[in-house]
């Protein structure tokens, strides 16, 4: 029996767990949250929604015990981003709510993979994978895969091709300095002057636009409808499967650095292949060198707003 723990119960968690739900992702999902009777709720919701799904799925409301046999927990736990909030000013409200959910992992014994949503997500990943003692294989974050989604997107509205077909990444920090991989833009193969060159009624693909773009596109969501919870579920869902199915994908996660790029004790999102034992290798790939300056910089930054809580 697959059992997924999602700790959280309020929009991302309950989005993550319809959608894990929907794709028949796990035989047995368990909510955990401080505040009981929302959970009971979201339970009550969910198991409806199940009704009408062709695989069966058991949801119900747990405890940390539950941790102790899961295949994996989504910790979604925190506060909402609130409008004209950055992730950062949310970190010491995350890190009083982190601790004693992590102190409760760690008793719990649990050995599966952990997904971390909640933000700032880089540093509560790096908080996690140094305390739950874990390989960095099982603990890390959603990170820019997020952005990475909303980059393919802009790029696709953009050429006309199908964002399924559209390989770049978004790197770095999930935050203010994310950056675009733009050196390894392609289009299966093709790559981007070529398509250009090819579509030359096209405006030109303005980098720096596109950069603010994706980054600014989570505050207008949240300006909109006070929560982002679609996206995320869908990142989270994809993780799974790719652990699930072994498929040995490449995805943009925050996953703990020890020298990759001449970095260490950080955990930032750069590409990842993930399959069954969670992240099996960080990839070292080529970046120029003002990618490989940027990736340095959100590491800076990390650190910097983070000081306090990392050490």
């Amino acid at each position: 029996m697959r059992r997924v723990v999602i700790i959280g119960a309020g929009n991302v968690g309950s989005q993550c767990a319809a959608s894990i739900m929907m794709l028949g992702l796990a035989d047995e999902i368990v909510l955990l949250d401080v505040n009981s009777k929302l959970a009971r709720a979201q339970v009550m919701d969910l198991d409806d929604m199940a009704s009408g799904l062709k695989q069966r799925v058991a949801i119900r409301v747990g405890t940390y015990e539950d941790c102790t046999n899961a295949e994996f927990i989504v910790l979604s736990a925190g506060k909402s981003r609130m409008p004209g909030q950055s992730r950062r000013d949310m970190l010491q409200d995350t890190m009083r709510i982190l601790d004693p959910i992590a102190e409760s992992i760690k008793q719990s014994g649990f050995g599966g993979i952990l997904i971390c949503v909640t933000n700032p997500v880089d540093v509560v990943a790096e908080h996690l994978y140094r305390v739950l003692d874990l390989s960095r294989a099982k603990v890390f974050g959603t990170g820019t895969a997020l952005d990475t989604a909303r980059l393919r997107r802009i790029i696709s509205k953009h050429t006309g091709v199908s964002r399924q077909h559209i390989q770049a990444f978004a790197l770095g920090e999930h935050g203010e300095s994310s950056f675009l991989w733009g050196s390894h833009l392609g289009f299966e193969g093709v790559t981007l002057p070529e398509l250009m060159y090819q579509r030359e009624a096209l405006p030109p693909l303005k980098m720096g636009e596109i950069n603010k773009l994706v980054r600014q596109r989570g505050g207008d969501i949240i300006a909109g409808k006070g929560r982002t919870e679609f996206g995320i579920s869908t990142v989270v869902t994809d993780i799974m499967s790719a652990v699930i199915h072994n498929e040995h994908s490449i995805m943009a996660l925050s996953v703990h650095l020890r020298g990759e790029y001449d970095e260490s004790d950080i955990s930032v999102s750069v590409p990842c292949i993930v399959g069954a034992c969670g992240i099996e290798e960080v990839l070292q790939v080529n970046m120029t060198e003002q990618e490989i300056s940027m990736l340095h910089m959100s590491c800076e930054a990390i650190r910097g707003y983070a000081k306090n809580v990392l050490g």
